[in-house]
């Protein structure tokens, strides 16, 4: 049976990586679907252009088709870096009138630009707005089978409970919205999946690199695919979410059934203590004598406090001064923490210390380099089991040691 996907297809342009594609949550989510082998009808608001760009992408798949409703622009999402936060441009004055999807098996994502009003046998909905989503049923839409699917902080703040553990938001919004199933995505733990007969944690997976944009849509699309078109339980559909959801962070492609089956997968295993809310502390070594170092070291400590790392960053903890004002300040700093993050395209000699330090202090050391390489990187590139480095611009490597 076909499985209907509705949803955003949005112009997606990052800088750096260099990134220009028409995908979008529906439009990535129908691929992958079609990808793995389900037929999927993918409804969508879209100008004749992004409705030729998609169906060039599902060209090979027999099962793939578009149901489009024509609109003058498309919404597009411009990323400076793929782990950046996305501008948006190319919103309508006013919403769209809503899609309106009578189907067995539906897919619903939440969109900028309109809205979808779904009557469904089966659905999954994912609101993709962060503290901001709506519920599944307040435009009208139902569901004989509901699954809800969003990640720790659109599930806490969707439920009313701010801050709180998904043992406690997932049942608040299956009450709140009737649903049978609920998963909420953890980042390195895995997904917690609600259902009232029982709650079952399922793994993250280690990958060699990671493009994170449009993970999540891959997550929803094989859940889906699992979960409706299978007939699969709702954990043993999540795990096979989250195996396919690292197949695309490695590879940037969707898997199909065989690919999925056959690829090798190694879960994440967090240890007792980071179940129960300890977190590692992480120095940031690099540069910032200038305004794209302090850009570089920003960004940098950012993304690495959202995936739930505690940072020590001497630019903005202990500040400019004199060697005799923060020297003795920034070496206690890594001795304080359990790993540096160092930034060295600058080469800089203050960070080839810190590095230095550290290793002396047998403390893991993940380098970042984008303009080095060869003989400027040897000493760190003859490396231990408790240092990496990291060279491609395209990718960021997880450390599931963590």
């Amino acid at each position: 049976m076909t499985l209907h996907v509705v949803g955003g297809v949005y112009r997606e342009y990052s800088t750096h990586p260099r990134w220009n594609e028409i995908f979008g949550s529906a439009g990535r989510a129908a691929l992958a679907i079609a990808t793995a082998g389900t037929p999927v009808t993918l409804h969508s608001y879209l100008t004749d252009e992004a409705q030729q760009e998609i169906a060039e992408k599902g060209i090979w798949h027999d099962n793939f088709k578009i149901a489009q409703t024509k609109v003058p622009s498309t919404v597009g999402f411009s990323y400076l870096h793929s782990l950046a936060v996305p501008s948006i441009w190319g919103m309508p004055p006013q919403p769209f009138a809503p899609l309106n999807v009578a189907e067995s098996k539906v897919v619903r994502f939440g969109m900028l630009e309109g809205d979808a009003i779904v009557n469904a046998e089966w659905a999954v909905y994912d609101p993709q707005n962060g503290s901001k989503g709506v519920p599944f049923g307040a435009n009208g839409s139902v569901a004989k089978h509901l699954a809800l699917v969003m990640n720790a902080y659109e599930a806490a703040h969707m439920a009313g409970l701010p801050g709180e553990h998904p043992s406690k938001t997932a049942p608040e919004l299956a009450r709140q919205q009737r649903a049978e199933v609920v998963v909420v995505k953890m980042g390195p733990e895995g997904a917690f999946v609600w259902t009232a007969a029982s709650t079952i944690q399922v793994p993250a997976f280690t990958t060699k690199r990671v493009w994170k944009i449009g993970s999540g849509d891959c997550f929803v699309a094989h859940f889906a695919n699992a979960w409706m078109h299978k007939g699969m339980a709702p954990a043993e559909a999540a795990e096979i979410a989250s195996r396919a959801t690292a197949y695309y962070c490695e590879t940037q492609g969707f898997p199909t059934a065989e690919e999925l089956e056959n690829h090798k997968f190694t879960a994440i295993q967090p240890s007792a203590n980071y179940h129960k809310g300890a977190r590692r502390t992480v120095y940031l070594a690099g540069p910032f004598f200038d305004l794209a170092q302090v850009w570089m070291v920003n960004q940098a400590r950012t993304n690495l406090q959202e995936i739930g790392l505690r940072v020590i960053s001497p630019y903005h903890d202990i500040g400019l001064g004199t060697a005799e004002d923060v020297v003795a300040k920034d070496l206690k700093g890594i001795r304080d923490s359990d790993m540096v993050f160092a930034l060295v395209d600058g080469l800089d000699a203050g960070t080839i210390f810190e590095i230095g330090y550290a290793r002396a202090l047998e403390k893991p050391v993940v380098a970042l380099s984008e303009r080095h390489k060869g003989e400027s990187l040897k000493m760190l590139k003859a490396r231990t089991a408790s240092s990496a480095t990291i060279t491609s611009p395209r990718f960021t490597k997880h450390c599931g040691r963590l």
